[in-house]
């Protein structure tokens, strides 16, 4: 597979994406002034301890107070068990210090239900049959210490096992904390105690006194020898996880990596006692040399960047991370636009859409709510040359592989419903439950994946550490009010009848101005031409039907003649979606 990392850097804007085999795989943008904020250490402030919900609000100086699980708080005198720590190869998903990937910084409590069938260990399996993509660590912690606190465990079985967030802080307790999520949406940032610091090919883990090793090195000779040099060089009192990037590196590689994180850290330690809270300890990385960080690991072929600025930076950064990789920089000087010449800006548009068409002509509906994402499989044009059991399978197959690369490219988080195109065939459906597990195996997002149901749905979840790309890119509909649709022509126009039958009390005039959007004019003469003379029969009043384009198609207004020309047709500065009578 060959990796390309495409950076269009301006004064404004940074959007970096990760092209794999010719596919525009993932995208991340970054806007001036808009910098996320996972990864970065603070020392907050609580102001405000909730019982009911096991959390607690903390300021760290944003605009919304972030929130701190019970189960991510560390208390200094504990440690937490290496079994509760999972390390995903996914410490390339750019946005997130994944060295410890699982209840730190998972979901959260609305997820706690659907996650719960996916059981921690290997990942080979569920109680319920789906799968959990996440990789491990070996630990090499020592028997002797002392019974940890029981970290945060999402599901109702564990939730006794948890200790009151009453009993771990109080309000005005001032704490050391780095996000693990972005503020999403009306969410605040999520917050955790125990705290990761990665590099390319280590992460340091402050609160944590063992050092791991990822278990996607598959060697174990190799790994008991980074195992034993970690050891060696890890400072007394912090943990180091050994990332798979570490694999075949030297000790000197290997151990200046060890002593720039912990400089890292020394400087957080430095500036904790005296700096007033909130206060920013640690910023994270920008966009494009966090990029660089985290998916060297993937072993990208090159990088072409359109800035020079960038390509600058770039090259510096590999001086002291990776010289070696300075080779496969690329500056860009082509006249095109570098996105429009890969490719890139066509699947960006494509992936904002809600349709997306499979090459056999069936398709793909992707609708993104607050709650979950729901993705629907049709037919569409495919009409296949087999039989219908085979036709659907085909189309479902195809969708499999789409849905997944979308999941990657769009950014889809939380809570995922699919519905494939109904199969009878039971074996129709472990082929496309597989196909599909399959695809989503190549997705540096942690995910967990149930079995097709008797519904013919599949369920799943994937961590949202960050906005979607929908969300990055757009806003709300300003003209339906993100509602995503609008009242019918025909009901506006019956809204109208009834407000004109309501006007026989209240105005008492001869002759009614009603003021109302081109469309609903149209739609009046052309579909019920008779319709106002019936309303004027009725109310005994004289109707004049006037037009205004800058009301909004459900506005519409009613005056009486007596009322001055001159305000008639100027609509009220906050104009109202129903209509007025007046």
């Amino acid at each position: 597979m060959s990796n390309e990392l495409i950076i269009n850097a301006t004064d404004y804007e940074t959007r970096v994406a990760l092209i794999e085999n010719g596919s525009v795989a993932e995208l991340y943008v970054e806007r001036h002034g808009e910098k996320g904020i996972v990864g970065n250490v603070y020392k907050g402030k609580v102001v405000r301890v909730l019982p009911g919900m096991q959390a607690a609000f903390v300021d760290i100086g944003l605009e919304k107070a972030a929130f701190l699980y019970a189960g991510d708080v560390y208390l200094s005198d504990q440690t937490t068990p290496m079994s509760q720590v999972h390390l995903m190869e996914g410490e390339v998903d750019a946005d997130i210090p994944e060295s410890f990937e699982d209840e730190a910084t998972g979901e959260g409590m609305e997820e706690h239900a659907l996650k719960e069938s996916a059981d921690e260990g290997e990942g080979e399996g569920s109680e319920n049959g789906g799968t959990e993509n996440h990789s491990h660590v070996e630990s090499g912690k020592s028997e002797s210490r002392p019974k940890p606190m029981s970290r945060f465990k999402r599901g109702a079985r564990r939730y006794q096992e948890r200790l009151h967030i009453a009993d771990l802080l109080k309000e005005g307790q001032e704490v050391l904390v780095q996000v693990t999520k972005n503020p999403i949406s009306t969410k605040g940032a999520r917050l955790t105690m125990h705290l990761s610091i990665p590099g390319r090919n280590l992460v340091l883990m402050p609160s944590y006194g063992y050092v791991g090793v990822s278990r996607r090195i598959a060697s174990d000779r190799e790994r008991k020898r980074l195992k034993e040099f970690v050891q060696s060089i890890c400072p007394p009192g912090l943990g180091i996880i050994v990332r798979t990037a570490a694999e075949g590196q030297k000790k000197n590689v290997i151990q200046a990596d060890q002593e720039y994180l912990t400089k890292i850290w020394q400087g957080i330690e430095k500036d904790i006692h005296h700096a007033p809270a909130p206060f920013l300890l640690h910023e994270e990385l920008d966009i494009v040399l966090r990029t660089l960080r985290d998916m060297f690991v993937d072993h990208v072929d090159r990088i072409i960047v359109d800035s020079k600025k960038e390509h600058l930076k770039i090259l510096r950064f590999l001086d002291s991370f990776n010289p070696a990789m300075k080779r496969v920089v690329k500056y860009y000087k082509g006249r095109e636009p570098i996105f429009d010449t890969y490719g890139v800006e066509i699947e960006i548009n494509r992936a904002l859409g809600r349709r997306v068409w499979l090459k056999s002509g069936g398709y793909i509906i992707v609708d993104q709510a607050e709650a979950l994402t729901v993705i629907d499989v049709n037919t569409g044009r495919y009409v296949g040359k087999e039989n219908f059991d085979q036709t659907i399978l085909r189309i479902n197959l195809e969708a499999a592989q789409e849905i997944a690369n979308q999941l990657r490219l769009r950014n889809c988080g939380g809570i995922i419903i699919i519905d494939f195109i109904d199969m009878e065939n039971r074996h129709h459906r472990e082929k496309v439950y597989r196909a599909f597990d399959e695809s989503l195996s190549y997705d540096r997002a942690k995910n967990s994946i149930l079995k097709i149901s008797e519904l013919g749905l599949i369920e799943m979840t994937r961590k949202r550490t960050r906005e979607s790309l929908m969300q990055t890119l757009c806003g709300p509909c300003f003209y339906c009010e993100g509602k995503g649709y609008l009242k019918s022509k025909r009901t506006i126009i019956y809204e109208i009848f009834r407000e004109l039958i309501k006007t026989q009390g209240d105005i008492h005039t001869r002759v009614l101005q009603l003021i109302v959007h081109p469309e609903i004019e149209r739609e009046m003469k052309e579909d019920m031409p008779d319709g106002l003379e019936k309303i004027e029969k009725q109310v005994h009043k004289e109707i004049q039907l006037l037009t205004n384009r800058d009301f909004h198609v459900e506005q519409f207004e009613i005056k009486s003649q007596a009322v001055s020309a001159k305000n008639d047709l100027t609509p009220p500065e906050n104009v109202p979606i129903n209509g007025d009578s007046q």
